[in-house]
């Protein structure tokens, strides 16, 4: 087919209507080095930003609005400082257009990558790197024949939202300018807050209370705010439907279970206790958690089914387009602003990536066996599922963008419709091993990001279409985005994970048999312990019946620790009772449960089926299941923060609306300064979340910021251990022991159970050794007491920190241990409830203050400025 001159294109975007702010024939500085490096910092500042975001609420915000404000206000700051020209709106674009791809890469990773762990694979960091580079520029390259398909040939029919949102605040760049102080000031009290929070530990990081007339039913919400500028860009409608999740998991489905199951004496699978044994956190995990999972895998296939008409029209017109636009305007004719990457450096590119796809499947995936027949014609059917699912899901993601906004883009939903797809293949061949399991998720990881990145990168180069920008010159800038972006997302997430593992020795499970640790062949150490133990990783259903997990054995056969992960762990606290901060990685856990339970059938499938229930019920009554879904998976502490967050939204919106007569108000945009200010707590939270997990690598400097964490009270002269404790809890709350009134036992029991937590490295402090006991010390040592001494004595001598005294009690079980605390000795106490609440309003407060605020000021018209006016033009 005859390529189309360049007087036809020129036509055909005129008959559409389109001009771009900077016409074709004008040449101003675009693709500079100061440009492409500050769009790969920002992208990695928001690539870690999203990557917490996702991995505590399986969600993130769009990255490319935020960026191109910095970009205005640096450059413009920049300018005055030094006095060279200001940047002009094109390289700003290549900012935002570079930047953007760490957001898409983060979600992609966050989505996928965790659920490794929960195989019982390390995720290392250079699997990480591979598959986020592989699947990242895999996206870009199969999204770029489409361009002028869906962009040019479009334009008019498919809107981009947010694409066209940031052409705007690039094209009202005075404005951007003046709102980026919008979004320092949030980053700076966010990033000030973390620190204040979870550095120095000045208030807890949730709030909550049991409530006393609804057995089972806790009410609790987590003071943080980046979930709280999250609330307030997803806006009231689908915060209220999260927290409603929430609302089912805790208030409904826990205090169910505990009011049936209460009287059972034996545990119910999948639990491994009694119900009347396990606590809030236990069932949740137990239980709840399938059903959250069953919820959230039917809400993203049906997003995905109600798509489906949009997808094959997506597909049809697609292929049509191409076909229509193949080859281009011939190399002599083609516009500026027409200028693609050729088409053969897109194909070459693309079977380049195929092949290291295929290369790396083999031996990444297969251990010793790679080359062996059966394992190449495993990772060729990968590969060759990676380009098919890739390909159909990048051309859906690219047009479903353009129909409904890359926030409503279902990208989970053709993730599990991979994954099952892949799994079942997998299943009908036969292939059910470890490495299957290894290699179904890669597949998926793989079509996951390439997904998301072919969703941003249409947005981009929908926002150079309306500004004026060269395809080409954003093409190569989103490819480095997402190099750069990559390199550094690998390491974010696995030190995320190492700075909230638990390296436990509080209630190991016991061994009916001694382990063959012959057959053990991994060694590691654990903090603070140089003794080498074995590593186990424990599935479902094994013979000892073991919970699953990681756990480090010792040279006689015996677990000496747990190993908890930072994400989808579940210890929230060290032996110490220090608080650490897991991730639930909602929907990584799902790829897992998937994955794990078709490839091995052992998934408690009538729970799961509850979930896949509930989310029906939802979609009959008009509801949106998938964020419905996500509520009933997470904790209802991370729901409240993102509800209060969209009710702030409701009151600016409302408050707005009616100062103007009823009409929609610059207040309800994504340029506002609420939504600026939100993506400010965004980034400034989770970056402050990032920058603190990375000082855990320090053993003195995170103790030393948290050296005001607890007050203390000396231990009463009670006759049990957990008398001690109950005297602490009513102490605290100002009652005498007493006399505790009877509507505030369960308060007490309540509190004086958190406070058990908080002090159970206490008791082998006080365990007294006589002189000449041999004591057995880490690392295959031990040591002779010369004089009567305590256990927490040798532990603060010998381990440097008396609270390592409960690895020693655990490596020393035959001496004798106290029953209670000496009387005067100090308990630690958790904080009130009210300094994490007071300083969480005040965010919130400030948050509505600048919401109710916008309508007040003029924004500057697109219009006011023409291309005669912008800096470096000719």
């Amino acid at each position: 087919m005859a390529a189309p001159a360049a007087d036809e294109v020129r036509n055909e975007a005129q008959t559409r209507g389109h001009e771009p702010y900077v016409p074709d024939d004008r040449r101003i500085p675009e693709f500079t080095v100061s440009a492409v490096l500050l769009g790969a910092v920002l992208g990695i500042v928001f690539g870690a930003s999203s990557l917490y975001l996702v991995l505590k609420v399986g969600m993130t915000v769009s990255a490319s609005i935020p960026v191109a404000v910095l970009s205005i206000t640096l450059f413009r700051a920049f300018s005055r400082v030094t006095g060279v020209r200001r940047a002009t709106i094109l390289e700003n674009n290549i900012v935002q257009t570079t930047g953007s791809a760490g957001e898409s890469i983060a979600f992609g990773v966050g989505v996928t990558m965790p659920a490794l762990m929960l195989l019982g694979f390390e995720m290392e960091v250079s699997r990480v790197l591979i598959v986020s580079v592989l699947g990242g520029l895999l996206g870009i390259l199969m999204m770029i024949p489409l361009r002028r398909a869906f962009i040019v040939r479009q334009h008019g029919v498919l809107k981009y939202p947010e694409g066209t949102a940031c052409a705007d605040v690039l094209i009202v760049g005075e404005q951007g300018g003046a709102s980026a102080k919008t979004v320092f000031v949030g980053f700076g009290l966010a990033l000030l807050y973390q620190v204040l929070w979870q550095g120095m530990r000045l208030w807890k990081d949730t709030a909550r209370r049991s409530l006393d007339w609804f057995v089972g039913a806790t009410a609790a919400i987590e003071v943080s705010p980046a979930l709280l500028g999250v609330g307030y860009i997803i806006g009231p409608k689908i915060a209220a439907i999260m927290v409603g999740g929430g609302v089912l998991a805790s208030f409904v489905l826990i205090p169910a279970i505990r009011f049936f199951g209460s009287g059972t004496t034996e545990a119910i699978y999948p639990a491994t206790a009694p119900i009347a044994a396990m606590s809030e956190s236990d069932l949740w995990g137990a239980y709840v958690l399938y059903i959250g999972a069953g919820a959230v895998a039917a809400g993203g296939i049906i997003s995905l089914i109600r798509a489906l008409p949009l997808i094959l029209s997506s597909i049809q017109a697609g292929l049509r387009d191409v076909r229509g636009a193949e080859g281009g305007p011939s190399a002599s004719a083609v516009r500026r602003t027409d200028h693609d990457l050729s088409l053969r450096v897109v194909g070459m590119g693309a079977l380049l990536l195929v092949a290291m796809v295929w290369i790396y499947l083999t031996f990444s995936t297969a251990g010793d066996a790679a080359l062996s027949p059966a394992s190449i014609a495993g990772t060729m059917l990968g590969a060759v599922l990676i380009v098919l699912f890739g390909f159909l899901f990048v051309t859906v993601s690219s047009r479903l963008t353009g129909e409904i906004g890359s926030s409503s883009n279902p990208i989970s939903g053709m993730t599990v419709a991979t994954l099952l797809l892949t799994c079942l293949i997998f299943l009908l061949l036969g292939w059910t091993a470890p490495e299957h399991r290894l290699l179904a998720l890669t597949v998926a990881a793989i079509v996951c990001i390439a997904a998301s990145n072919g969703g941003t990168t249409s947005q981009d180069l929908k926002t150079g279409y309306l500004v004026g920008g060269t395809p080409r010159y954003q093409q190569i800038g989103i490819m480095i985005g997402a190099f750069s972006s990559a390199l550094v997302i690998g390491w974010i997430l696995v030190v995320l994970n190492e700075a909230a593992t638990v390296y436990s020795t509080r209630d190991l499970p016991a061994l009916s048999q001694p382990l063959d640790v012959g057959q053990l062949d991994e060694i590691e150490s654990a903090p603070d312990d140089p003794a080498q133990y074995h590593v186990w990783r424990v599935g479902e259903g094994n013979e000892q019946g073991v919970p699953p997990g990681k756990y480090l054995v010792n040279d006689r056969g015996e677990i000496r620790y747990l190993v908890d992960p930072g994400i989808n762990g579940r210890l929230a606290r060290r032996d110490d009772g220090t608080e650490v901060q897991k991730f639930q990685a909602p929907k990584a856990r799902l790829m897992s449960l998937i994955t794990d339970g078709i490839l091995t059938q052992k998934l408690p499938w009538t729970l799961v089926l509850l979930g896949v229930s509930i989310a029906l019920v939802l979609e009959l009554c008009g509801v949106p299941s998938l964020p419905f879904a996500v509520g009933v998976y997470l904790p209802l502490s991370a729901s409240t923060p993102i509800f209060t967050g969209g009710m702030v939204r409701l009151i600016a919106d409302r408050f707005a609306r009616g100062a103007a007569g009823g009409r929609r108000t610059e207040s309800e945009s994504d340029m506002s300064s609420g939504v600026l200010l939100s993506t400010g707590y965004i980034a400034g939270g989770a970056i402050g979340g990032v920058l603190i997990a990375f000082l855990s690598f320090s053993d003195t400097i995170p103790r030393h910021l948290a050296q005001w964490e607890y007050a203390t009270t000396p231990a009463a002269d009670a006759p049990t251990l957990d008398a001690q404790y109950e005297a602490a809890a009513a102490e605290r709350l100002g009652l005498a022991a007493t006399s505790i009134p009877e509507n505030r036992r369960g308060e007490v029991a309540s509190l004086a159970e958190e406070i058990q937590e908080l002090n159970a490295d206490q008791l082998p402090v006080y365990i007294q050794v006589p002189a000449g006991t041999v004591v057995r010390l880490p690392g295959n040592r031990a040591m002779t007491a010369e004089d009567r001494t305590s256990l927490g004595q040798i532990a603060e001598d010998k381990l440097g920190a008396s609270y390592r005294a409960t690895l020693l009690a655990d490596l020393n079980p035959d001496l004798a241990r106290p029953d209670r605390l000496p009387p005067g000795s100090p308990i630690k106490l958790p904080h009130h409830d009210w300094p994490a609440l007071a300083t969480f309003g005040a965010l919130a407060l400030l948050l509505l203050v600048v919401g109710l605020g916008w309508w007040l000021s003029a924004p500057v018209a697109a219009h006011q400025m023409q291309p005669k006016d912008m800096p470096g033009a000719p």
